[in-house]
């Protein structure tokens, strides 16, 4: 990746619904030759994909809840059948194995503590765990899609 790759990345991973030719235009490029890396950055992997970030208070899911999993079952059978539990459920959006104390993380959201009880419970019947425990965001501080570009 060249300055001008990183430069179109930094303008799609703020705006992915900026026009090829608004890219072009910020990034010093004519069209076509901008459209070509973009095409290029896709196949190679560099862009994984192009979503819309949806608003949580609008789809009424605006508590965040992190939840902190320790198992005794370390073996690739749990794991797989936990992954299968945790892609059942849409309310889990981020799920991380740890190194350390915990053995993982999950980023959860609802709409407020009676729903997130539910999921709870019923994410309690589906997966053995030895440990499970509940974080609460109180505010969102920093929120970010994009990464850091530098160090390409």
């Amino acid at each position: 990746m060249d300055a001008f790759d990183k430069k179109i990345l930094n303008i799609l991973q703020h705006d992915c619904t900026a026009s090829v030719s608004d890219v072009a235009s910020q990034v010093g490029l004519s069209t076509t030759p901008c459209w070509r890396r973009i095409q290029a950055m896709e196949k190679s992997g560099i862009i994984k994909g192009r979503v819309a970030l949806a608003d949580p208070e609008h789809l009424n899911v605006g508590l965040t809840v992190f939840v902190t999993i320790k198992t005794n079952q370390h073996n690739p059978k749990w794991l797989s059948e936990f992954r299968k539990v945790a892609d059942d459920f849409p309310e889990i959006i981020e799920f991380y194995r740890m190194s350390g104390e915990v053995d993982y993380l999950l980023r959860v959201v609802v709409p407020d503590m009676k729903a997130y009880d539910s999921f709870y419970q019923r994410l309690i019947t589906r997966a053995n765990f030895s440990d499970i425990s509940s974080s609460f965001a109180m505010e969102e501080i920093k929120y970010t899609t994009a990464l850091p570009i530098d160090y390409i």
